[in-house]
């Protein structure tokens, strides 16, 4: 699986619409067939951060960074960017999130 962890630094205006403005890139890439999961998370202790937590299939990566609505994605969130997105992306066993092994909740 292709792990890829990417964190935006939005500016103070575009915060409280950052997630209406990635909408439609977020729903088109989850309707991709490699995709295992896109979910955005927003800072607690920063609310103008946002975590963006993506899984592919180890070949479907290239697919998503080439298609037409990943250009669109990153054009529709350039305006509300405050600098360049932070990420992280590592090849890693498995398919999906595993369970916890050190905490058990029956």
């Amino acid at each position: 699986m292709i792990l890829i962890v990417v964190k935006q630094q939005v500016k103070p205006e575009y915060a409280d619409r950052f997630m209406d403005m990635v909408r439609p890139f977020s729903e088109a890439t989850r309707a991709e067939e490699g995709n295992l999961f896109f979910e955005w998370s927003r800072s607690v202790e920063d609310p103008h951060q946002f975590v963006l937590v993506e899984g592919f299939k180890d070949d479907a990566a290239e697919a998503h960074v080439n298609s037409d609505h990943f250009a669109a994605g990153l054009e529709a969130m350039r305006e509300a960017l405050v600098s360049t997105p932070k990420i992280i992306s590592r090849q890693v066993e498995g398919e999906g999130w595993d369970e916890m092994g050190e905490l058990k909740i029956d």
